[in-house]
């Protein structure tokens, strides 16, 4: 079931000498914001990277390695907070004065995630004397243990949970440490890598290095288009830091002031970077170089962030353009499988297991995370999606809902039944894990088990949060750009969403999925466009339905120049409801 609940309107007064508009007043104070200080996303406002433990014992080690010129290799995840923190390091280092870099990124379908002992090996090959990990590391035992024995020092950079054992590195910077004190727990990957290369800037200038060499002290912030880019499409908590950040990455956006590889994204994608938003960076751009690690290699999408040349870029950008067309595919069939084992579950044992574990022989591990979300989002219950993998094991893709912790759900498991799921690691709403063939049945059969024993009913119930009813004269291109300029929005943060009563005046489907709409607001007003995408076309249209609850975003639809108001519809009550 899907219920529409209205946030708390809060106290207005607490920005009550601000001059913003009334309505962005109220949203802000519905997502929590108390003193106008927290509106101020200035960089002067960031925390102090000195608040990280092992940031100071990090950049000491790196900061012999570059003047000793040690060989360095940087070593990443395969999705896009990976690939925007290898390629900020490597600018950082290469602008701070560092001549022996290099990355290194895993191949999922070979070397699988993080710093395996593969990977080891293959920096080792490069010629490896120090490796710095970037979103990643946490929990790869084997790998630095072995770069351990080869007297090879690793420096972790990472976002991910720490288990209560911590690999061996020579470093570890990862704001959930139980000894970290750092107060945001939400940076991204790229956030932690952009910190730490605060940190070593600080301790280079403080040695004489820069004005030794004769290099100008770098200017960081010309990073954060990275930044923001990771950080939004990693979907991390926007709070405070993490706001300041993306503001200040999009804002080098919008002025033109960002790296080759975002312009000819963004050119991919038809999107005017003057006008560019946070989500534009989660839905559209961060697509196509997911699409690398998914597929391919996401070295493609680390070398188009490097890239200083506009024809190379335009070349490298539109293998990610084909790459991601062939995702789409991928996910379409992927999806119609899934749907038809569900039904099939369904007829087998009478209802929808409350923890749905679903495998089939033929799918790509590259697009079982998405595959994950989508079900997620379909059955409202945590879904765990597995491709098989060229060693004879089972990859997983957890996705999980509000209240139920699902690396914690894992992490249980693991001590219920050692041996069962051989790797794991994650966050609250999202992990992954490997396991072998033979042990599908048995894990998906405790998985729901589990699932049963900590899931309440109401958890079941897909909640759309409202920030209340917009008037038909707040219905306009004006209140949507307010909006937009309102951000960032994101994750914890999110975009504002109404809610109201509407007239349907037309409705037919688009594309035989999207269910397009002309309405008018109940109490009179204009006739505005509406579009729910992928709609049931088994309830809608219907004629018969003249009078609706919507629950729905404001959009400025911009086609050759002419600019609209259009709603982008969550979701359709019957009248009656209300």
């Amino acid at each position: 079931m899907t219920q529409l609940r209205r946030r708390t309107l809060g106290n207005l007064s607490l920005l009550a000498k601000t001059n913003i508009p009334l309505l962005l007043k109220r949203l802000y104070i519905q997502r929590g914001i108390k003193h106008p200080s927290e509106l101020v996303l200035s960089t002067s406002n960031l925390l102090t990277y000195s608040q990280l433990t092992g940031v100071h014992k990090a950049v000491t080690l790196l900061a012999k390695a570059i003047f000793t010129n040690l060989k360095i290799i940087i070593v990443g995840d395969f999705d896009t907070d990976g690939a925007t923190s290898i390629a900020l390091v490597m600018i950082a280092l290469k602008t701070m004065g560092a001549k022996n870099i290099s990355f290194l990124v895993p191949n999922r379908f070979e070397e699988h995630y993080g710093l395996t002992t593969k990977i080891v090996e293959q920096a080792l090959a490069f010629g490896a004397q120090m490796i710095l990990t970037v979103d990643n590391g946490i929990s790869a035992y084997d790998g630095i243990n072995l770069a351990y024995s080869k007297n090879i020092p690793v420096l972790v950079t990472d976002h991910h949970l720490p288990s209560n054992i911590l690999p061996p590195a020579a470093a570890i910077v990862n704001p959930h440490l139980k000894s970290c004190h750092f107060q945001s727990k939400n940076l991204a990957g790229v956030g932690v890598a952009f910190y730490l290369m605060l940190a070593l800037r600080a301790n280079l200038y403080q040695k004489g290095w820069f004005s030794n060499q004769k290099i100008a002290v770098p200017k960081l912030a010309k990073l954060l288009d990275l930044v923001a880019l990771g950080t939004i499409a990693d979907m991390v908590p926007l709070d405070f830091n993490n706001r300041i950040l993306v503001y200040q990455g999009i804002s080098r956006i919008r002025s033109g002031y960002c790296c080759i590889g975002i312009r000819v994204l963004a050119e991919i994608a038809h999107i005017n970077l003057a006008n560019l938003c946070a989500s534009d960076l989660g839905f559209y751009l961060g697509p196509y170089l997911n699409a690398a690690g998914r597929l391919k290699d996401m070295s493609l999408g680390v070398n188009l962030l490097l890239s200083n040349n506009l024809l190379q870029a335009r070349m490298l950008a539109k293998k990610l353009d084909i790459l991601n067309k062939t995702r789409r595919q991928i996910e379409y069939r992927m999806k119609i499988q899934a749907l038809e084992l569900c039904k099939k579950t369904v007829q087998n044992q009478g209802k929808m297991p409350l923890g749905l574990s679903i495998y089939h022989h033929q799918w790509h591990q590259g697009v079982i995370g998405i595959l994950a979300s989508k079900l997620k989002e379909h059955f409202h219950r945590p879904v765990i999606i597995f491709a098989p993998t060229s060693n004879g094991l089972l990859k997983g893709s957890c996705r999980s809902i509000v209240g139920l912790h699902i690396y914690d759900v894992l992490h249980k498991l693991n001590s219920l039944y050692p041996g069962m799921i051989l790797t794991f690691g994650g966050h609250a709403m999202a992990a992954g894990l490997t396991l072998k063939e033979i042990q599908f049945h048995t894990f998906s059969y405790r998985f729901n088990n589990l699932i049963q024993q900590l899931i309440i009913p109401s958890m079941l119930d897909k909640i759309i949060w409202s920030d209340g009813e917009l008037s038909s004269k707040e219905l306009s291109i004006v209140t949507a750009e307010i909006l937009q300029n309102g951000g960032p929005w994101g994750e914890a943060f999110p975009y504002p969403l109404f809610d109201g009563k509407f007239t349907i005046i037309n409705q037919r489907l688009l594309n035989k999925k999207h269910l397009k709409l002309k309405i008018k607001h109940i109490s009179n007003g204009p006739i505005i466009d509406g579009i729910m995408f992928n709609t049931n076309t088994l309830i809608f249209p219907n004629n018969k339905q003249n009078i609706v609850q919507l629950a729905y975003k404001l959009n400025i639809n911009k086609y050759y120049g002419t600019s609209r108001l259009e709603l982008l519809i969550e979701h359709i009550w019957s009248c009656n409801k209300f």
